[in-house]
């Protein structure tokens, strides 16, 4: 079918043009809600509640799902939404190593508001839509396509054999890149429960001819050694690790659905943690780091899947002495901060508590789960301080008060750390993308965090030498013009 084979009315009533995304997040919202995505923006209420303050300050929540379908083989990937959005957006995406193209389908005034942007999108899906090279299209509207109530849902849900999906990914009703992740993910998920629903699929690559053993998928973007460490960590209980979702491609999504039980070991996956709950399979939170989390992941999992308590400690005794003996060879001796927008905050102090380190605060920017409550009592009974939805002033008052050895966070939280002489760790990049379960785990973070403790005086040493340069009349160069026309500053 070509796009001019049919003929859908989008709506009698077309959107009315939104003032941009400069307009803010209520009239965003407001006019999303009059557009007809009141049911949407409610669902995405009860999945990611905001808590008692704003949405975070964090990186535009479509770089989520983006980020999971550029991640995703044969999946073609479109955006629509304002240009500089768009540009943003690709540009982030490559710079963390995106290797495919990002779709854009260009509106102005006259497209959003008459429906011909959706007529767009559509005729773009129809191009793409090549079995030959895809197993699916993505689409993915921003701020402004969603306040104007393009209706992805109008699109075919499938071209030619080709998948279609349709999300939407407002700044305004995602509050962090993280769930947006999920957004994408269980909308997938969903679409692969209803093919199986709808009778036989395809076998998916990875699926091998041993059909002993139950399997358990995995929910997270965590570090590829993980899911081998925690494949080898089941292998007693006669399990094995199952794919992690977000998956590398369509067919895994099967073999997900297909497991025995689901560890949520990113706690955020809401709407993915409704498609396995929809499929009947139970759900596990935490996970395996440390001595104490792994005994206690195995446990529960053995007991949630009914397993003779002998298998189970088998299992947990395998492990134990092992990780034990690393986290003993490899302690943390420091005062640490610790906060991210990644959803695995709480896992990684839990490690680092286990290491030796003295952590005083934990801030995530993603909320509150069933699947994160228990690591939070373990953290909060060691004195830990634990924050969900943390804003920046959270992780920044963090610091001032507990005067830690080393603050691991954002980007701006290592650069007010650096600012005070305080050794930073950026989380995303030297801390997230590291081995945190099992043997592999124990081990993983010392380095990098002794190391950077261990230069504290070569901050002091920096602070000293470049005293005052940057701030007050030490910004800048001041030519004797400028001091006279003002009347202040100091010759350059």
């Amino acid at each position: 079918m070509t796009p001019s084979d049919s003929v859908i009315a989008v709506d009698s009533n077309p959107p009315k043009e939104v003032a941009g995304c400069h307009a803010g997040e209520e009239v965003m919202r407001d006019a999303a809600e009059k557009a007809g995505k009141s049911a949407q923006l409610e669902q995405y209420d009860k999945d990611y509640p905001t808590g008692p303050h704003d949405q975070p300050q964090s990186m535009c929540p479509a770089f989520g799902s983006l980020r999971v379908g550029l991640r995703m083989r044969r999946t073609a990937t479109v955006l629509s939404g304002s240009a500089c959005c768009v540009y943003g957006l690709t540009f982030t995406s490559h710079f963390y190593g995106a290797k495919r193209t990002v779709g854009y389908v260009p509106f102005d005034s006259e497209s959003l508001v008459t429906g011909k942007l959706f007529e767009d999108i559509r005729e773009a899906v129809h191009e793409l839509a090549n079995p030959d090279e895809y197993d699916a299209v993505v689409v993915i509207n921003l701020c402004v396509p969603t306040a104007s109530g393009v209706p992805l849902d109008l699109l075919p849900r499938e071209v030619n054999g080709v998948r279609v999906i349709g999300i939407d990914v407002p700044g305004f009703g995602v509050p962090t890149h993280a769930e947006a992740k999920d957004v994408l993910a269980g909308a997938m998920l969903g679409y692969a429960r209803g093919e199986i629903q709808s009778g036989p699929v395809a076998k998916p690559e990875s699926l091998t001819t041993d059909k002993t053993g139950q399997t358990v998928a995995l929910v997270g973007e965590i570090f590829p050694v993980d899911a081998i460490t925690i494949s080898r960590m089941l292998g007693p209980m006669g399990l094995k690790a199952g794919p992690v979702i977000p998956t590398r491609q369509w067919r895994e999504l099967y073999s997900a659905l297909d497991c025995s039980a689901v560890a949520m070991l990113h706690p955020f996956y809401a709407a993915t943690a409704r498609e396995f709950k929809a499929a009947g399979r139970p759900l596990v939170g935490s996970a395996p780091v440390g001595v104490d989390g792994t005994r206690d992941w195995l446990a529960h999992l053995g007991d949630v899947l009914n397993l003779p308590k002998k298998k189970i400690d088998a299992a947990i005794n395998a492990q134990l002495s092992a990780i034990r003996g690393v986290l003993e060879a490899n302690p943390i001796d420091a005062r640490i901060t610790l906060s991210g927008y990644e959803g695995s905050e709480l896992i990684v102090a839990r490690l680092l508590i286990e290491s030796g380190a003295n952590v005083r605060y934990v801030g995530s920017a993603c909320a509150k789960s069933d699947w994160s409550a228990h690591d939070c009592e373990w953290l909060e009974s060691r004195g830990v301080s634990v924050k969900f939805r943390a804003s920046l002033e959270d992780d920044l008052y963090a610091i001032d008060t507990f005067e830690p050895d080393i603050a691991i966070g954002t980007t701006p939280v290592v650069q007010h750390a650096k600012e005070l002489s305080i050794p930073s760790l950026y989380f995303t990049n030297l801390i997230s993308a590291r081995p945190l379960m099992g043997v592999a785990g124990a081990g993983s973070l010392a380095q990098v965090i002794n190391t950077a403790v261990a230069g504290r005086e070569r901050f002091r040493s920096m602070e000293s030498f470049f005293a005052g340069v940057g701030s007050g009349t030490k910004t800048g160069i001041w030519t004797p013009q400028i001091i006279e026309r003002h009347g202040m500053g100091e010759p350059g």
